[in-house]
């Protein structure tokens, strides 16, 4: 089998080929599916390697210790044989993984032969093939946990025993100095916990991914943001807590600690940085300073790790094990997401040349997995299915009964997109009626009755349900109530327009369909607006038939989120694509005349700038570029259309032209970018008014949501996706 190694001597690192581990009674033998590489610990393993033998001697004063301890029992000449002889040895790296169960020792009886579990221990969960994991270093992963999300189960437990250490109390206000990965998770547990937390590091993507992952406020810790951001959430008194997670030779981090928290409040450290406390500054405010040690009790106690002898529950709550667990079931339920911090994906054959990239800084990354052959269950992502569209009585659409008129229209929700986007071109609309807004908030929908003209507002959903009057109702809520909204709608025999995302999951997506088979009722139009763009349509008959396949490029400049957005909620709200990519899949689809086949998505660090490509059946592919680290002056859309000797070209719903036989240029720029909003909710209420079909088919809508969906789990197993139809 093999495994990944290091001569501490010369720095050399290899793919060694070395013997299988025997399976040993109190453990199991597992196989690896994905380990993860600590950029912390591993990093700075790798880093003092390739040090010179001063060099080494300065970063490890507690080895120097020993040999000179050494020196004075057994003499030089013994004592430099034995140093040299273990410099000059390969040692391994790696200590969280997730694998497969291969082979059982005699009394265990805990997992069988083929279970999923997490392992961890530096001498157990190595970067290898093959590894024998005692009984108390590893568990089983909960169902429907992702192999490569569960190899974060060590590192999760060292953040997690260092939030344990400063025993969080709901309310509180916590400051998380240094947001590598371990930071990053400590920031998720303490949001978790109920605490509020402001994050420290230099680097700006770091602190704008732990925002997007549950941190209050970030910044380097050398400008005035923090200490403001500090000063807001506490009334001045200071944070509660202070994590260390940061490394390096500076004591900036525990100066910055003693200075931002409260008399008596708690100093954790979790990672290895310098730590000569300012005495005066510690003293003054009584500072409760903790050291967390490494995933838990149990750590470094043989008999505990290598013995399989547990410590009682009544008395240690909280083990290395037990920890391990609670993390995974953490990420399982959701409460904990680790996917943002997956900056990069390499085969295992690769892992060399990957230390190699960490090192040089060519790869920057806050967490690397390393995948395996023949792992189970994630060499190719799964297949996302396109659920079929079952109506009673046979598959196509019946037309609806004509409304009456004017059409009564109802609104669920009047946020942002509602009251600038669509109300506005419904309240002057002959043959409209906005009959009743229902929010949360009894200010919201006054507001929105007021300023548009509203009959009623309400915060009673089930009202508007019931009122049989009621034609049409619009969903412009949060995404994660829209698919809940749309399928009580639909029962409810409304007509229904559903702000985009129709749904977040297939579950979500599914639920839907559902509706639609038991109450025959498939009136639903989504808010897929950019295909009804006049410009776009008139580019569009200008480019004309096509015979062969068509290549489209789709570049989307999103830019970034403003701090604070209900976007970065992505473990209810679904992530930004999900929630505005279904747009740009949309358009594609409609430009090329069918539904995709199949989706590959990759990204960026973070999962903030995306590449999908889609695959259409005729052989033409789309290419959505989306990103948010453009420059905020470049328009915001631009589109490329390929085919048969021809080129249609959109530049940000302002200009379009047709490029062929003959060269076409829209003759004048519009007053404002037209995205097709007044256009479709035309066609909309046309739709209602008259009984006709809806203006996009239902098979159309399930199909772009599917593949939007696609895009995630395209993100999460590194391969194309196929999409499946069930028709």
């Amino acid at each position: 089998m093999k495994q990944v190694v290091q001569n501490y001597k010369s720095g050399e690192l290899a793919l060694l080929d070395v013997p299988v581990p025997g399976c040993k009674p109190g453990g199991v033998l597992v196989r690896s599916a994905y380990s993860l590489i600590s950029t912390g610990t591993e990093l700075m393993k790798v880093s003092e390697a390739g040090m010179s033998m001063v060099g080494k001697a300065r970063s490890r004063p507690d080895q120097v210790a020993k040999v000179v301890q050494s020196v004075a029992t057994n003499g030089v000449p013994a004592t430099y044989r034995k140093v040299m002889g273990k410099l000059d040895s390969y040692t391994p790296l790696g200590y969280s993984l997730c694998g497969v169960v291969e082979e059982v020792g005699s009394g265990v009886d805990d997992v069988k032969v083929g279970d999923l579990v997490a392992c961890a221990g530096n001498e157990h969960a190595l970067h290898a093939e093959l590894n024998w994991v005692p009984k108390n270093l590893y568990t089983p992963v909960p169902d429907g946990l992702a192999p490569r999300h569960a190899a974060f189960g060590t590192v999760g437990s060292i953040a997690m025993q260092g939030v344990r250490q400063g025993e969080p109390q709901l309310g509180e206000v916590a400051l998380v100095i240094g947001l590598g990965l371990i930071g990053q998770l400590v920031v998720q547990l303490l949001a978790a916990s109920g605490v509020r937390v402001v994050g420290v590091d230099p680097d700006p993507a770091r602190c704008e991914l732990a925002e997007r992952t549950g941190a209050a406020a970030c910044g380097d810790p050398a400008s005035s943001a923090v200490e403001a951001a500090v000063a807001e959430l506490t009334g001045g008194h200071g944070v509660d807590q202070v994590y260390l997670a940061a490394g390096g030779g500076s004591n900036q981090p525990v100066e910055l600690a003693a200075r931002l928290c409260r008399d008596r409040g708690r100093v954790v450290d979790i990672g290895k940085c310098r730590l000569d406390l300012p005495w005066n500054a510690y003293y003054e405010k009584e500072l409760d300073v903790r050291f967390s040690r490494s995933y838990g009790p149990g750590r470094y106690d043989p008999e505990y790790e290598l013995e399989g002898r547990d410590y009682p529950i009544g008395y240690v709550r909280w083990t290395e094990r037990r920890n391990l667990a609670c993390f995974l079931d953490l990420l399982a339920r959701g409460s904990v997401d680790v996917e943002p911090l997956v900056s990069h994906i390499a085969d295992f054959d690769d892992a060399v040349e990957t230390y190699q990239r960490l090192e040089s800084g060519d790869l920057k990354a806050v967490a690397v997995l390393f995948r395996y052959p023949d792992h189970a269950g994630e060499a190719v992502a799964p297949a996302v299915a396109v659920p079929a569209v079952r109506r009673p009585g046979g598959t196509v659409s019946t037309p609806a009964r004509a409304a009456r008129t004017p059409v009564r229209l109802a609104f669920v929700g009047a946020g942002n997109y509602a009251t600038s986007m669509l109300l506005p071109h419904l309240a002057q609309r002959e043959g409209v009626e906005l009959s009743t807004v229902v929010t949360t908030t009894a200010l919201s929908g006054a507001n929105a009755q007021r300023k548009f003209g509203f009959a009623e507002a309400t915060t009673d959903l089930d009202a508007v349900l019931g009122d049989k009057s009621i034609d049409a109702v619009f969903v412009v809520t949060r995404h994660s109530s829209h698919a809940e909204l749309t399928r009580r709608a639909l029962l409810a025999g409304k007509t229904v327009f559903v702000e985009k995302p129709l749904a977040l999951t297939e579950d979500e997506l599914a639920g839907v369909l559902t509706a639609v088979e038991e109450s025959g009722n498939d009136r639903l139009q989504v808010g897929f607006n950019r295909r009804f763009a006049p410009l776009l349509q008139e580019a569009r008959e200008r480019f004309g038939a096509r015979t062969g396949p068509a290549n489209l490029r789709y570049l989307v400049n999103a830019g970034r989120l403003q701090h604070g957005s209900w976007y970065l909620q992505q473990g209810t709200e679904g992530s930004r694509f999900v929630g505005e990519g279904g747009h740009f899949i949309d358009t594609a689809s409609w430009l090329l005349g069918a539904d995709p086949v199949s989706v590959y998505s990759v990204a960026t660090s973070g999962n903030e700038d995306l590449q999908i490509v889609l695959r259409y059946p005729d052989g033409s592919t789309a290419t959505i570029s989306y990103v948010t680290t453009g420059a905020p002056s470049f328009p915001k859309e631009t589109l490329d259309l390929v085919a048969d000797g021809k080129v249609l070209r959109l530049d940000d719903f302002v200009r379009a032209s047709v490029y062929g036989r003959k060269r076409w240029v829209s003759s004048r720029l519009p007053k404002a970018r037209d995205k097709g909003q007044n256009a479709e909710l035309a066609a909309f209420v046309k739709a209602v008014r008259t009984g006709g079909p809806m203006p996009v088919p239902l098979e159309s809508l399930v199909a772009t949501t599917a593949a939007t969906l696609a895009v995630q789990a395209g993100l999460a197993g590194g391969a194309p996706v196929t999409l499946e139809s069930a028709r």
